[in-house]
């Protein structure tokens, strides 16, 4: 059996070659082959451009990143756009509208304005009404590295979808004429930066700890594979590009806090400060194995986990609690081992990870020098946490939870939105 690969930013398609039947006939020898794979599905750009708005809602498939503003969840639906949620009431949060943007994996807001990546592109909408939304402005070319690998779409066309197909062809035995291996790269979706401020009072909003979008006051920061891009966001609906910086290679999250970004990246995380929003300098930074690197942090600490995959390489689980006191040199206090943590978010004294198969882990963090796990949910994959007054947010693989722990004492699941699996 020989096994290829389509890739794409959610991980890799697995395309199965399996061998039915060879015969050799004289001098002539064939085989048969079954293979399966994912075609693109397109549209031009002008229909979808057309159809960004809110549509009806859809069934949460493939949930990506988590976005709260007012009474309103926010969730990526990877690559294909935004779930829009009503959750007034926690216990009841009802699926209310959907945003077809394909390509989209990020999302942020300032005041009523969200932006979203379309590709290489970057959108600006109206949200005032959120079952209502507006395209306010279309900025082009944001996103260079987000390309189509070998598929020769043209600049008219995009893809949207992506549907199985199943063949079986006949091919001569020395492999001159079997099938090649399909390669189809969107863009890199690794999955930071939690709000300390009101989801409803602040005008930026909360988003989870995977995010790769971050504003801070007239600024919106975005980061790639390997920069930093520079928006000012001054008159909301008229985002502005300022340039990029570079800032080496395997970048994956941001996190804003204060007047700082914390960046995450394969090899260790990097303190940014904004003297000169327009400009940020590195101040400080801390290195570590090669691994998977989303962070957040406080006034006195960052906290780091680090997971091992197929894009992130290495072999390490564990969450890091670095002392920034100095920001020009982070400090390990101490190390703590994990199955398989990604997003994690942190409100008072507790501290919530997301630990893969392993679900979501609750610690009592007052001593970073001494976590102690106060609960345990056993729920699918758990990708990403947002903690705030008393609710906290989880994206999981097989839904989106939500969880009370305004009693510390008795931390209860609210509800779940399933996805269809």
């Amino acid at each position: 059996m020989k096994k290829y690969f389509i890739q794409n930013c959610c991980g890799l398609f697995l395309l199965t070659l399996l061998f039915l039947q060879q015969g050799c006939v004289k001098d002539t020898c064939t085989q048969k082959f079954t293979y399966t794979y994912f075609q693109p599905l397109y549209k031009t750009t002008a229909e979808a451009r057309a159809n960004i708005k809110s549509n009806a809602p859809r069934a949460i498939v493939h949930p990506g990143k988590i976005f709260i503003k007012g009474n309103y969840i926010f969730l990526n639906e990877i690559n294909k756009g935004i779930h829009v949620i009503n959750n007034s009431n926690p216990s009841a949060p009802a699926n209310a509208a959907f945003i077809d943007i394909p390509g989209n994996v990020d999302i942020a807001v300032k005041n009523n304005i969200l932006y979203a990546d379309f590709y290489t592109d970057l959108v600006a909408m109206d949200i005032s009404n959120p079952l209502n939304i507006s395209v306010v402005k279309i900025m082009s070319n944001v996103f260079p590295e987000r390309f189509y690998y070998e598929f020769n779409a043209d600049s008219n066309k995009i893809i949207y979808e992506w549907v199985k197909k199943t063949e079986t062809v006949q091919s001569a035995c020395d492999g001159n004429d079997q099938p090649g291996i399909m390669e189809g790269m969107l863009f890199n979706s690794m999955d930071a930066g939690l709000s300390s401020s009101s989801a409803a009072g602040t005008p930026t909003g909360i988003s989870g700890s995977l995010a790769r979008f971050a504003i801070i006051s007239n600024y919106m920061y975005a980061v790639s594979q390997h920069s930093l891009r520079v928006i000012q966001v001054a008159e909301a609906s008229n985002p502005l590009l300022h340039g990029a910086i570079s800032l080496g290679w395997g970048i994956e999250t941001i996190y804003p806090f204060k007047d700082k970004l914390f960046i995450g990246s394969n090899t260790g995380m990097f303190i940014y400060g904004l003297q000169n929003p327009q400009m940020p300098v590195m101040l400080g930074s801390f290195n570590h194995v090669t691994t998977c690197d989303p962070v957040i942090a406080d006034d006195n600490y960052a906290y780091v986990t680090l997971h091992s995959g197929t894009q992130c390489q290495g072999f390490t689980n564990q969450l890091d609690i670095l002392n920034i006191t100095n920001i020009q040199s982070p400090q390990l206090i101490k190390s703590y081992p994990l199955t398989s943590p990604r997003g994690l978010s942190k409100d008072g004294n507790l501290l919530f990870i997301c630990d893969g198969r392993d679900g979501l882990k609750i610690f009592n963090a007052a001593d970073p020098a001494a976590l102690i796990m106060v609960k345990q949910f056993l729920i699918q994959d758990a990708s990403d946490v947002i903690a705030y007054n008393g609710i906290a947010l989880v994206v999981a693989g097989d839904g989106l939870y939500q969880y009370d722990y305004s009693n510390p004492a008795d931390i209860k699941l609210l509800s779940k939105m399933p996805v269809q699996l």
